[in-house]
């Protein structure tokens, strides 16, 4: 990418999307193509191909979706599923269209089976059985993959590369005990108990699960890096290579807070992949 190509981030308001546009602007770049939901609703298919013929992005960085924690995906799966493949759709039908030089599809570790080898490579995508809880929002993002590979093979004219993080964190988290994912979740947890002097703080499931965590900046780093490298399969794992048990970074996280309480673990809760 030069440093005055049109590049559209969508989702740039969220998570991993505004961290993206914090690296471009720290490296250089100039020309961030980066409208508001109220500009532009990613769900309206015509709204798109405008969007796409008159602003004609060079490189696209697809990370708008509808994500959350195990309870918000366990609980709104229509939502999930049928928002992140109609965003999704839109988004790589239009940048074919309109000859995007190259195209980085945000995924998630989630696409993989639940009981995955160790560690996790790209080729144990559809091995076996996902995880009930964010099944829907992994289908979806799996026929994201399946459709940058297939416009790859089809076309070829745009370059599609579906990048899957591991656990993401960090500056512009959603700390909604509804739809957060752990390291908020657990974060507001404890501070809140902390705050309110209570004596005990009660967690999901058995604390047995196994997560590898990826700061949000170093995410945005290696998409920067893959974006600007030909020569990337066209679907890649991003992490630490590192994990803990969800009950050690309760633990972690409990210690850094300054909680003195005791922690409880609800077995009954899912324990989620």
């Amino acid at each position: 990418m030069k440093k005055d190509s049109r590049i559209y981030i969508a989702g740039h308001r969220g998570l991993v999307g505004s961290a993206i546009v914090r690296r471009l602007e720290s490296a250089g770049y100039t020309n961030l193509i980066v409208p508001t939901h109220a500009e532009l609703d990613l769900l309206d298919a015509a709204a798109t191909r405008d969007f796409f013929e008159e602003t004609k992005p060079e490189y696209v960085f697809g990370a708008a979706a509808k994500v959350g924690g195990i309870l918000a995906n366990d609980t709104y799966p229509a939502q999930f599923i049928y928002e992140n493949l109609a965003i999704q759709n839109n988004l790589i039908h239009n940048a074919q269209l309109v000859k995007v030089k190259k195209f980085l599809f945000l995924g998630s570790s989630c696409v993989y089976p639940r009981a995955c080898p160790q560690p996790i490579r790209e080729e144990y995508l559809l091995t076996s059985e996902l995880e009930p809880t964010n099944k829907a929002y992994a289908i979806a993002k799996i026929a994201g993959i399946a459709t940058c590979q297939s416009y790859n093979r089809q076309y070829g004219t745009t370059k599609f590369v579906a990048v899957m993080p591991s656990n993401v964190y960090g500056a512009n988290d959603n700390f909604d005990l509804q739809t957060s994912h752990v390291i908020p979740a657990l974060i507001r947890k404890f501070h809140e108990a902390k705050v309110a002097k209570r004596p005990t703080v009660t967690l999901w499931g058995t604390g047995a699960p196994r997560r590898e965590f990826l700061h949000i900046e170093d995410l945005a780093d290696a998409c920067l890096f893959v974006m600007n490298h030909d020569g990337a399969p066209d679907l890649l794992n991003i992490g630490t290579g590192s994990d803990m048990t969800v009950k050690e970074l309760g633990e972690m996280i409990r210690r850094i807070v300054g909680f003195e309480g005791e922690v409880a673990w609800d077995a009954s809760k899912p324990d989620g992949t």
